[in-house]
């Protein structure tokens, strides 16, 4: 499925990734997709963001905030180096070596696991462009999925929450990403 991802929006995704993992987190939620989105202000989706005034800086203040006030931990993967030390493994020493073969931050452990909602987020990312005819996933779409399942249950997709908390007119967003493209 990757693949059909634009480089764009594949970088969006890494850089989701990389603000995880910043953040101690070792899961990937649709927080973390925004903020790749808002990593990005050149593309669709980071223009469309900035537009409606949300940037880096405060999304992931906000986002920081929202999961400590909810207690959710910032482990930094500690559980899974754990239980790897356990088998004798010490992953130190394995980043080490990689960051010697194959230059520093090669190694990443763990990497962040995708949350029910972020998989629904990039399921969605997919209709949506399919629905618009487009054949290759852009970060339009991306936003366009996480906007389409944020509030689909009982507990909004924290990116959402996120949305809300920086004053974004969430029903503005979608018609303001279709004039984009």
């Amino acid at each position: 499925m990757f693949d059909l991802f634009t480089d764009r929006a594949k970088r969006s995704i890494v850089a989701g990734q990389d603000e995880a993992i910043a953040l101690g987190h070792d899961f990937m939620g649709t927080e973390h997709l925004l903020l790749g989105l808002a990593a990005d202000p050149e593309s669709t989706a980071g223009a469309v963001l900035a537009a409606h005034g949300v940037d880096l800086d405060r999304t992931r203040e906000v986002t920081v905030r929202l999961l400590t006030d909810a207690g959710v931990p910032a482990t930094g993967g500690q559980p899974a180096r754990d239980a790897l030390a356990a088998l004798g493994i010490d992953v130190a020493e394995v980043q080490r070596r990689a960051d010697d073969n194959f230059g520093a931050g090669a190694f990443q452990f763990p990497r962040p696991a995708y949350t029910p909602h972020a998989k629904a987020a990039l399921e969605q990312t997919l209709r949506e462009a399919k629905a618009l005819g487009d054949e290759r996933f852009g970060t339009e779409h991306m936003l366009l999925g996480l906007l389409a399942v944020g509030g689909n249950d009982s507990e909004p997709a924290t990116a959402v929450a996120v949305l809300t908390a920086l004053d974004v007119d969430l029903a503005a967003l979608r018609p303001a990403l279709l004039a984009e493209r």
